[in-house]
C-alpha cells in the first residue's frame, strides 16, 4: 500500500501503515535490536536506545551520520532524526497482532525524496516479509516500482 502523502503548512508528511500478524515485541525487536535491524536496513545500528541517544547510518565510504533519538516509548515509539527531517515509527497492538505506522516528515521535497520513500516502502515489505518467515527476493526491482510510483504521489501532492 503506497504512503499517504500531505502536504502541511510548512512541511510534507508521509504516512506508512502495515498491519501486522505478529506481537509488538517482535516488531519492536526488528527496529531497536541491531542483529534483527541489520536484516532489514543494514546501514543502521542502533548505538544507545533512549531519548537523546543515537542510531548510526554508516554512509558505505567509511563515514557515519548520527541520527538522534528525538522520542522514545518503549514498544511503543521510536521517533529519530532523518538529515533535516524525521522519522517516527508507531506500534499499536491489536487482536490480530501489531499495527505499525511509520511517518516521514519532510521539511522541503527534493529529488531524492522518492528514493526515501520507495527506501521505506520496500524496509517494511521486508520486515514482513521476515517476521512471516518469507524470503524477499529482489529488493531493488521492488524498490524501482515503488519509485514511479513515488515520483506520481509527490507530483500529484504539488500540484493540489
Amino acid at each position: 500500500m503506497l504512503a499517504e502523502i500531505k502536504k502541511m503548512d510548512h512541511f510534507y508528511l508521509a504516512h506508512f501503515e502495515r498491519q501486522l500478524h505478529h506481537s509488538v515485541e517482535k516488531v519492536w525487536s526488528m527496529l531497536t535490536n541491531n542483529e534483527m535491524l541489520s536484516k532489514w536496513f543494514s546501514e543502521l545500528s542502533v548505538e544507545e536506545l533512549r531519548e537523546g541517544g543515537i542510531i548510526k547510518f554508516d554512509m558505505q565510504d567509511g563515514t557515519f551520520e548520527e541520527l538522534e533519538i528525538t522520542e522514545l516509548k518503549m514498544f511503543s515509539v521510536l521517533q529519530y532524526t532523518w538529515g533535516e527531517d524525521c522519522v517516527r515509527f508507531e506500534l499499536y497492538p491489536v487482536s490480530e497482532g501489531c499495527r505499525l505506522i511509520l511517518k516521514e516528515k519532510i521539511n522541503k521535497m527534493t529529488d531524492h525524496t522518492p528514493k526515501d520513500l520507495a527506501g521505506w516502502h520496500v524496509c517494511l515489505e521486508v520486515i514482513k516479509a521476515l517476521l512471516d518467515g518469507r524470503a524477499f527476493h529482489s529488493r531493488e526491482s521492488e524498490w524501482k516500482k515503488w519509485h514511479d510510483k513515488y515520483i506520481q504521489a509527490i507530483e500529484e501532492v504539488n500540484e493540489n
